[in-house]
């Protein structure tokens, strides 16, 4: 988990650099998107969740947020 903390903080320094150009700058959010999941469905399995049980939360949550 560590490792992901780090990678977000790296993504979220390199972002706030003005020569990053806007697809580029898609693309960071989406890995930051990415790293914020793989941390929360870690956290659920850490709690108890079955692995197939976390995934399927958190997409439900992602799908969740599209809709609105």
């Amino acid at each position: 988990m560590e490792q992901i903390e780090n990678t977000i903080a790296v993504l979220e320094s390199i972002s706030e650099a003005s020569s990053i150009k806007e697809e580029e700058l898609d693309v960071i959010g989406e890995l930051i998107s990415n790293c914020c999941g793989a941390l929360e469905v870690h956290e659920m399995v850490a709690a108890g969740a079955t692995e197939k049980d976390a995934l399927n939360g958190f997409m439900k949550k992602v799908m969740g947020s599209i809709d609105q």
